[in-house]
């Protein structure tokens, strides 16, 4: 459980900051809190248990990702010219301090789909998690303020 918590912690999560002058306006967008209605890991689907205790906030490049009252908190860095829209993911409190994680992510009305590679070794091309892989696909669902 403690290495499917790790693992779920940075969710989001990423030193991701598109100011201003990103023309899709993703940076603005992406702003705000979220929760997940669908994620995979390595192939094999989360149990809805576990999501339900997940929650990710992200505000002006810095993300936030609490399962349960287990905080991890970083940065990320969006890239929405990028084929998928790219996102970089970079721990600085809690359990993935240090560690960056490549990601792409689409961004539609209310919700977020983000494919990040735990391993950390490259950037996926596409929203799937297959076994064998480190890869988590999770689609989000914005929070009602």
């Amino acid at each position: 459980m403690k290495h499917i918590l790790c693992l779920l912690l940075l969710t989001v999560p990423w030193t991701m900051f598109a100011g201003d002058s990103d023309s899709s306006g993703d940076a603005k967008l992406i702003q705000g809190k979220w929760k997940p209605t669908i994620a995979i890991l390595a192939g094999q689907p989360m149990d809805e248990s576990v999501m339900q205790i997940i929650s990710l906030k992200m505000e002006k490049g810095k993300y936030e990702v609490f399962v349960g009252n287990e905080p991890d908190r970083g940065t990320y860095v969006l890239d929405p010219n990028a084929q998928p829209k790219a996102m970089t993911i970079t721990g600085v409190e809690g359990p993935n301090r240090s560690k960056v994680f490549p990601a792409i992510y689409e961004l539609t009305n209310d919700t977020l789909r983000i494919c990040y590679d735990l391993s950390g070794a490259k950037r996926p091309s596409e929203f799937r998690s297959v076994a064998g892989t480190k890869l988590y696909s999770v689609t989000y669902k914005r929070m009602k303020p």
